[in-house]
């Protein structure tokens, strides 16, 4: 996976992200690298690098729709190596294309969403769930906080971010709550010297309240542009 040029507009802030372009078996796929470097606990429900702990980057990579390896973390673990990126990260993967990502930022706090949405439904179903994870279609989230978060705060902050998505897709007229194989991840300062260690990440928390504002925009605007072929979407990552 090589390296392309960003998109359109100067990468500033907690979050920005690089594309990322390569070919497998004929098919041009794409992704987004967060070079987040040291400094960072994040905590994620990713095949890769998922769980809570010191990560220093973020791969969010497109597969093709009929993705069928069994060694997704293997898989996402070679991208990162090959775009150059080092020690632990979180690799996210999904079918959507990545390039029509939305970004958000509110107080400080940034997110970057993508969304594939051709198979969405509700959470609670009376469908018998399965031990493998469903086809690769997926909303992701990536979210950047510059401050440092207790672990049960960063769990909080999971839950604040997925309760803005579902806001978000109905919002934009999805009559859902997700996908099946969706996923997030919160990344946070790690803690230092005598900074503080927020304990609080709900929705009416101070830093909640701005995670959940920037997720809902960032994830509305790519639902605005999931399905809207590439030539006509507006410049990558524009709320």
């Amino acid at each position: 996976m090589t390296a392309v040029l960003p998109p359109p507009r100067p990468a500033t802030g907690l979050l920005p992200v690089e594309q990322l372009d390569r070919v497998e078996r004929g098919e041009r796929l794409h992704g987004l690298l967060w070079r987040a470097g040291d400094g960072w606990r994040m905590i994620s429900s990713a095949v890769l690098g998922g769980g809570l702990g010191e990560r220093a980057w973020v791969l969010n990579a497109q597969v093709s729709h009929g993705y069928r390896r069994t060694d997704p973390d293997r898989h996402l673990a070679g991208l990162a190596r090959e775009a150059g990126a080092e020690g632990p990260g979180v690799g996210l993967m999904t079918a959507a294309d990545v390039r029509a990502y939305g970004r958000a930022c509110d107080g400080g706090v940034e997110a970057v969403a993508t969304t594939g949405l051709g198979v969405r439904g509700w959470a609670a179903s009376p469908a018998e769930g399965t031990p493998a994870a469903a086809r690769p279609g997926t909303i992701n989230i990536v979210v950047a906080l510059p401050v440092a978060l207790t672990d049960a705060a960063l769990v909080n902050a999971v839950a604040t971010a997925t309760e803005a998505k579902v806001q978000a897709l109905l919002d934009a007229g999805y009559d859902c709550s997700g996908t099946p194989t969706d996923a997030v991840c919160v990344a946070a300062r790690s803690p230092g010297g005598d900074d503080e260690v927020h304990a609080f990440a709900g929705p009416r928390s101070l830093w909640g309240a701005r995670v959940a504002r920037a997720v809902h925009r960032a994830v509305r605007a790519a639902a605005r542009q999931a399905g809207v072929p590439a030539e006509h979407r507006p410049p990558a990552g524009r709320p």
